[in-house]
């Protein structure tokens, strides 16, 4: 059987004048559960169990969260280094 074109989504939205945001456009959150602050720190990290030497991941973190967010990863020796996410008003301190 053949599946019908028309059964799928456009891949290109249709909104004749409109403009779709893109990532970009959009201010980062924090990481930690049930936050919805803007993210101003980036907390670099990897498991070396999982993820060669040289692989990040990065968990972004509110100026409230750093400290929790940071312990955990610590805790556990996955944390790598923390950084101001660029834009952010903790690039100024």
């Amino acid at each position: 059987m053949v599946a019908r074109r028309s059964n799928f989504p456009s891949r290109r939205p249709r909104l004749a004048g409109m403009s779709i945001p893109s990532p970009a456009d959009e201010a980062l959150v924090c990481s930690a559960r049930g936050c919805r602050a803007v993210a101003v720190w980036a907390l670099k990290w990897n498991n070396p169990r999982l993820h060669d030497a040289d692989r990040r991941k990065t968990w972004l973190a509110c100026a409230e969260h750093r400290g929790s967010l940071g312990d955990f990863l610590d805790a556990r020796g996955f944390l790598r280094a923390v950084t101001p996410v660029p834009g952010s008003p903790t690039l100024d301190t």
